[in-house]
């Protein structure tokens, strides 16, 4: 399992190298071309919505992006450390953002929406310390991340 592990300041502008960044290892991990316009705007979102929940929340930690090339699969996790309910939560999009915390603002719920109309596999984890949404995609050709 080949991985890439970006981090970020929690600045709207760092978000559009880390789409770069998350293209060119899915298009070289052997993503589908067709797919890797899916591939920027999902990591765009989720990337945006945690800067906005770092930004909100007063955090300076950074933004912490992997990039995860398995056998027949690549993902891509976007996690924050903004700390949801003690215990954590599970679920799947979509939905997911009244199911995780029923007082959720409508933009986080866009987002969520947004990620889930872009990618079919999609999961997303709170806890207390932070959140993760996961995105899945098949790999079709023969890439690598060596």
């Amino acid at each position: 399992m080949a991985t890439v592990e970006l981090r970020f300041s929690a600045q709207p502008e760092h978000v559009r190298t880390a789409r770069l960044v998350a293209a060119a290892v899915a298009r070289r991990a052997g993503v589908e071309e067709a797919v890797l316009d899916e591939v920027r705007l999902a990591v765009g979102e989720a990337c945006s919505r945690a800067v906005g929940l770092h930004r909100s929340n007063g955090l300076t930690a950074p933004v912490r992006v992997v990039l995860i090339e398995e056998e027949k699969l690549f993902s891509i996790e976007v996690g924050d450390e903004v700390p949801g309910p003690a215990g954590g939560s599970t679920g799947t999009v979509p939905g997911i953002a009244a199911a995780l915390d029923p007082d959720a603002d409508g933009e986080d719920e866009m987002g969520l929406a947004v990620i889930s109309g872009l990618v079919d596999d999609v999961a997303v984890t709170t806890g207390e310390a932070g959140g993760t949404i996961r995105m899945t995609w098949p790999i079709s050709g023969h890439g690598g991340l060596s």
